[in-house]
Formats: C-alpha cells, sequence, structure tokens
C-alpha cells in the first residue's frame, strides 16, 4: 500500500457526469469517467464518420479508470499520457486489421492535486474553468477553422461566435497519428472554483457567455448537469452530449 503524500489527491470536491445520445445521431460515440477517489475525471468524444468511434472512446475511459493513484503527481500523468499512447497504438493496429482508414477519438482530462489542478487535452473536448464569476476555456482546441476563443489567465473577455452546427477540422486525436502528444495547462484549486469538462455536443449548442450564466446561477453538480442537458436537448442536440462538472469545496 503506497504511503499518503502531499502529492495525493484531496476529496474536498463534488462531481456529477452524464451522456446522451441526443436527437440526431444513432448511437453514442461519447464516453466520460468520474473518479473522485483518484481525482481523475475525462471526457472522450469517438470521431464521428468513422469506424468504431464509440470503442475508441469507451477503450480511452476504461483504460484511464484502471488506473491506480502513484505517490507524485509526475507519475500519475506520466501514467495517464503512456495509457493514451498505449490506447493510441491500439487503435491504430485494430484500424489497419479492420481495413479502415481510422478509429480515434478526442479526450479531455482533469487531475486533481493538492495545490492545483491540471487540464490534459487531445483534440475538441474542452476544460473550461469558473472563477469568481467568470468563466473561461482552459484548453485550446486542436482543430482548423474554429475560433479558439482562448482567454489568458491575465485577462481579456474572449470574444467567441454563437453555437454552430459544425466545427473545423481536428488536427489531433487518439488514434490518427504514430505519436500522441497530449497537452497540459494548470488551473487553480482554491475552494468553489469550478470545473466543466465536454464533448462539443455541448458547445455546439450552447454559448460560452450562457454557460457562464448557468455556472453563475451557483447550482450543485447535479443540477447544474440538469440544466445543460435541458438546454442542449431543447436546442436539437445535433451531437452526442457529454458533460461532467468538479466543484471544489469551498
Amino acid at each position: 500500500m503506497t504511503a499518503a503524500t502531499d502529492d495525493a489527491p484531496a476529496t474536498d470536491c463534488r462531481s456529477c457526469g452524464r451522456t446522451d445520445t441526443g436527437h440526431v445521431r444513432s448511437r453514442n460515440e461519447d464516453a466520460l469517467l468520474v473518479r473522485d477517489d483518484l481525482g481523475l475525471w475525462a471526457v472522450a468524444d469517438g470521431l464521428g464518420g468513422h469506424a468504431a468511434g464509440d470503442y475508441a472512446s469507451q477503450m480511452i475511459v476504461e483504460r484511464l479508470g484502471r488506473l491506480q493513484r502513484p505517490a507524485r503527481i509526475e507519475d500519475f500523468v506520466e501514467a495517464i499520457e503512456d495509457t493514451l499512447e498505449a490506447v493510441n497504438a491500439e487503435l491504430r493496429r485494430t484500424a489497419r486489421a479492420r481495413g479502415v482508414d481510422l478509429i480515434g477519438s478526442t479526450v479531455a482530462v482533469l487531475v486533481q492535486h493538492h495545490d492545483y489542478m491540471l487540464c490534459g487535452w487531445v483534440g475538441d473536448s474542452r476544460v473550461y474553468c469558473f472563477e469568481d464569476g467568470r468563466l473561461r476555456q482552459a484548453t485550446r482546441d486542436h482543430a482548423h477553422g474554429v475560433d479558439h476563443g482562448w482567454q489568458a489567465e491575465t485577462g481579456g473577455e474572449a470574444r467567441r461566435p454563437p453555437p454552430q452546427a459544425g466545427g473545423g477540422v481536428l488536427t489531433r486525436a487518439v488514434g490518427a497519428e504514430e505519436h500522441l502528444y497530449v497537452d497540459w495547462v494548470v488551473a487553480a484549486r482554491r475552494p468553489g472554483v469550478q470545473f466543466l469538462l465536454c464533448s462539443d455536443g455541448i458547445n455546439k449548442e450552447i454559448g460560452d457567455r450562457e454557460l457562464e450564466a448557468l455556472f453563475r446561477a451557483d447550482l450543485a453538480p447535479p443540477d447544474l448537469i440538469d440544466r445543460l442537458f435541458d438546454t442542449a436537448l431543447a436546442r436539437g442536440a445535433r451531437d452526442n452530449v457529454t458533460a461532467v462538472v468538479v466543484r471544489l469545496a469551498g
């Protein structure tokens, strides 16, 4: 048994996750992971229009869910990256065996540490951070042809277009290339800070300002999830819809 250290995850958080096929797609190619005990949350979005997107997204969350938390945060991040790299290689082998061009998925990951939060991602699944009444996109979409809506820590209001039915062309995904690169950013870990991990089925239907307004309502994670899904489904839910909300106690 590993002794507890300062790098062990804190348990002072509440989280909730949900996924829905939506009103247009015939199957749900999204998947999610909620592991408060590990300080690990993830959303994966299988690539639509390609073979077995649901297989890819499920493999990602199942493999991440098998991880055990090592004593050091650096080792945990390395284990997450190693897991995603192994899934990347396996998806490429499976695609070759089935004679298809690509079996892939995006993924967004949130990792809790005592002093900070880490957001990792591949593709255009997103992590948002709500702090001091403001919502910002912590991740940056790996895609051409979209407004990334990047907002630096120090300021400026991000200007984004209204939700659109289609996005840009992905430049990175698990299963797409021989070598996988995961981007990471550090976010605040303070009482009351909230995080949203979501597939693009959320941000296709709900703009960032409206998301911010929903967070300002100060709802418990299950109630906030219900509001997000009620809104996305009422607007047609043209894609699979998946979200995880994590709220730090305070």
